[in-house]
């Protein structure tokens, strides 16, 4: 069920407690009906007393995934994994400029979708994986620098400083936000990052969104769309773009 972008709006400006949203501001009749259905939909049920729609499970991580995909679906897993299809693995080489003999990390490497493409382009790669199945794969690659099976934002950035950081981190609960965040830390002085996002960073309104934005903004960065259904292949609709952010 795909969602409009008035109810996706709405949606990101609501409130959650637990199992429970709290829709804000005043809603004509009509944007309510529109929201209530998408609400309805995804297992929300409409509280008089507690004035709140009611999940059986946590509300934020329920409108969270609607909002990223743009559409009422179910997470494909606890990873969040969705592989990056080549066709946007090309258009990050295009932005990355990647030149041999470049230092590089990947910090959500999944099976080396983009990790095999830059050391290709002749970059010395290290790069992170939490998925015990992923990690495994990557290291019988044998084409790596360095592999490390841990979440990358308990890595220390103080030792290590790479020329360029390409990523497609996770997007649940906006931590893709987070990573992109932590990845800039590892970068050396003239380097680039360059990430796929959510959509979701170019219209949510909350604090850690509006900071990120105007930090895109003050370091002379980009964000660049993604043609819808970019990682149909990869089995979601979730709505993504490129974010290019120099040291």
């Amino acid at each position: 069920m795909r969602v409009e972008n008035e109810v996706l709006a709405v949606l990101s400006n609501a409130k959650t407690e637990g199992n429970s949203l709290f829709l804000m501001g005043q809603l004509d009749r009509k944007m309510y009906e529109r929201t209530n259905k998408v609400l309805e939909a995804s297992g929300g049920k409409w509280n008089r007393k507690a004035k709140a729609h009611i999940f059986d499970g946590d509300a934020f991580s329920r409108i969270d995934q609607i909002i990223l995909s743009g559409e009422v679906e179910i997470p494909k897993d606890e990873f969040n994994y969705f592989p990056t299809p080549s066709v946007v693995v090309d258009r990050l080489m295009d932005i990355a400029e990647i030149a041999e003999g470049m230092s590089l990390l990947e910090p959500s490497a999944g099976k080396g979708s983009i990790a095999h493409r830059c050391v290709e382009e002749g970059a010395i790669v290290e790069c992170y994986e939490l998925m015990e199945s992923n990690f495994q794969y990557l290291i019988d690659q044998e084409e790596f620098n360095f592999v490390g099976n841990e979440d990358f934002l308990t890595v220390d950035h103080t030792s290590k400083k790479f020329d360029r950081v390409v990523m497609n981190p996770p997007f649940a609960k906006q931590a893709d936000i987070k990573h992109v965040l932590h990845a800039l830390k590892f970068l050396k002085p003239n380097g680039l990052l360059v990430a796929v996002m959510s959509a979701g960073v170019t219209f949510r309104e909350n604090s850690l969104t509006k900071e990120f934005r105007d930090l895109v903004d003050e370091r002379g960065g980009s964000i660049e769309k993604l043609p819808d259904g970019a990682f149909k292949e990869s089995g979601t609709m979730v709505n993504t773009v490129i974010v290019t952010i120099p040291a």
